[in-house]
């Protein structure tokens, strides 16, 4: 079980990795771009890290409280959950 909870937080920092460069390369060109909303629940759903990095890898969305505070404090949370249980 425990193995099974590691891939899948592995998997879901990826993607929220993946989802920050490809907004990034949309914003530049200009294009459509994903909604907050939806980095959020990535992150809620176990990619927390994975959008922590891609906000200062691609120096993407840095300025926007809700991602300059609420990701490190969903990161703790999740820290704590995976820790204590």
């Amino acid at each position: 079980m425990q193995t099974y909870l590691v891939i899948y937080l592995f998997l879901m920092n990826v993607v929220g990795l993946l989802a920050m460069k490809i907004d990034k390369n949309r914003a530049i060109k200009g294009k459509w771009r994903t909604k907050e909303k939806t980095f959020l629940v990535i992150a809620l759903a176990g990619g927390s890290f994975g959008i922590y990095i891609g906000l200062h890898a691609f120096r993407h969305k840095t300025k926007h409280i809700t991602f300059k505070y609420g990701i490190p404090l969903i990161i703790l949370v999740q820290f704590f959950l995976f820790v204590y249980f």
